[in-house]
């Protein structure tokens, strides 16, 4: 019988706790999940969510984004010398608060997804719950998709929707949607990791 074939390691990318980190990672701790969280880099130093990747067992970096003076290539150059050499095949953004060059997002095409806040294409970039809110949408809620050089506009992989309740501020509705951010991230992973959720010519082909 031949072996089984390896799970595909993971680098997750953070700016700070770490919690759709730790929902991922936790996730991939379970049997037949299709990937493994092998690193979470940061370009943040002492990023609360090193800690938290570290007491879960899981090798952690850092390349301090500010070491670069705004060339943001050169920054993501050494970002990719470091998941390559942790023989990363696929990158999650969780928390990661830069934006990617062209370079980067071509590197990892088709390799490299992100959780955002909405449900898109509604509501892209910042302050989403307060964009929700100010439109008066009675549905609100958070995306995983491919990412693609435009900002946060590569094809959908999931969703999950929470509604907009009387009286909801911010803060209120934003903790509604990280509830699902850390149940809709390992679903849409382990679809990526398996397989069953490709990006092919810039579309996302089901199998």
């Amino acid at each position: 019988m031949s072996a089984a074939a390896p799970r595909p390691r993971v680098g997750i990318l953070i700016s700070g706790r770490g919690s759709n980190m730790v929902s991922l990672a936790e996730a991939a701790r379970a049997d037949g999940f299709p990937a493994e969280v092998a690193l979470v880099l940061s370009n943040v130093p002492g990023a609360g969510g090193l800690d938290r990747a570290e007491a879960l067992g899981i090798a952690t970096a850092t390349v301090d984004h500010r070491a670069f003076k705004g060339d943001r290539e050169a920054f993501e150059r050494a970002m990719d010398e470091v998941l390559r050499l942790n023989q990363i095949d696929l990158v999650l953004l969780a928390g990661f608060m830069r934006i990617m060059t062209p370079w980067f997002v071509r590197r990892w095409e088709g390799r490299m997804i992100n959780i955002h806040p909405s449900l898109l294409p509604l509501f892209k970039g910042t302050h989403t719950h307060r964009q929700a809110l100010e439109a008066g949408v009675t549905e609100h809620g958070c995306s995983v998709h491919y990412v693609v050089p435009e900002l946060d506009a590569g094809p959908v992989i999931k969703q999950a929707k929470v509604p907009v309740l009387p009286g909801d501020d911010e803060d209120t509705l934003a903790a509604r949607v990280l509830v699902q951010e850390h149940l809709l991230y390992p679903l849409a992973l382990a679809e990526v990791a398996s397989g069953r959720a490709a990006l092919v010519d810039g579309t996302i082909v089901r199998r």
